[in-house]
């Protein structure tokens, strides 16, 4: 497997091509760390070009999303082919993640997210304020 990853609009974008196992979860992990290391953690993971993904993989990926909503952010994902979708469905991680059809949606949707989490910040210290 190999991986490219780049910033858009202050979203961390890694996208993966080949088999994603558990062979291949240590450089994902490596960059999901860097990635939330400060908040707000906007994650995109793009797995377009993957045909094949394994329990450690997923497990992977659930740890991500879990740093990254501890960092006042979301990873979602995009783009993934009918093998890896029927995964996810399988199970049933498609109702923990926020899956996007493609790139650009996922970016739209997890800074969508960030600003939600954000606005519910502002407004629990508002009220701890009023208090």
């Amino acid at each position: 497997m190999n991986h490219q990853s780049h910033t858009t609009q202050g979203v961390a974008i890694l996208a993966l091509n080949g088999r994603f196992d558990a062979y291949q979860t240590t450089d994902v992990k490596a960059w999901l760390e860097q990635a939330t290391a400060a908040p707000p953690a906007r994650l995109v993971v793009n797995l377009a070009g993957v045909d094949f993904i394994d329990s450690t993989a997923l497990a992977t990926l659930v740890q991500g999303m879990k740093r990254a909503r501890q960092h006042e952010g979301d990873l979602v994902l995009c783009a993934l082919r009918q093998p890896v979708r029927m995964v996810f469905e399988l199970t049933r991680l498609d109702k923990a993640f926020a899956i996007y059809p493609d790139e650009p949606a996922a970016i739209a949707g997890v800074l969508a997210a960030s600003e939600t989490i954000q606005e519910r910040k502002e407004d629990a210290q508002s009220r701890k304020a009023n208090d």
